[in-house]
């Protein structure tokens, strides 16, 4: 009887952990040691630039150029799917600041 009631405890024990750790908030996003720093704007300042427009795309195109250095000077060939990758990388990054162009708001 004492076993039963220790085994059931200690299942208690580790579903309440594991039901903790699934409803824990996820750790904040870091921002990388790469990442193209974004402009604040100053405060009180008559000529204050406004503030960095899409932020996150440029970001994203800085982290598209480091992944085709990457690819470029790999050791090797990533399953034959290296030049592919390449390909399309160099089209995202191209798509994305021709998205900047046209940005009119």
């Amino acid at each position: 009887m004492k076993t039963r009631i220790l085994i059931a405890f200690a299942l208690l024990a580790l579903v309440m952990a594991f039901a903790y750790t699934a409803s824990a908030p996820a750790a904040p996003h870091k921002t990388s040691a790469n990442a193209v720093p974004t402009a604040a704007p100053q405060p009180n300042s008559a000529a204050a630039s406004p503030a960095e427009r899409h932020p996150e795309i440029r970001e994203a195109i800085a982290s598209l150029r480091r992944a085709k250095q990457h690819l470029e000077h790999g050791a090797h060939d990533f399953g034959g799917h290296r030049v592919e990758a390449i390909r399309a990388t160099d089209e995202a990054i191209h798509q994305l600041e021709e998205c900047l162009k046209y940005d009119k708001d």
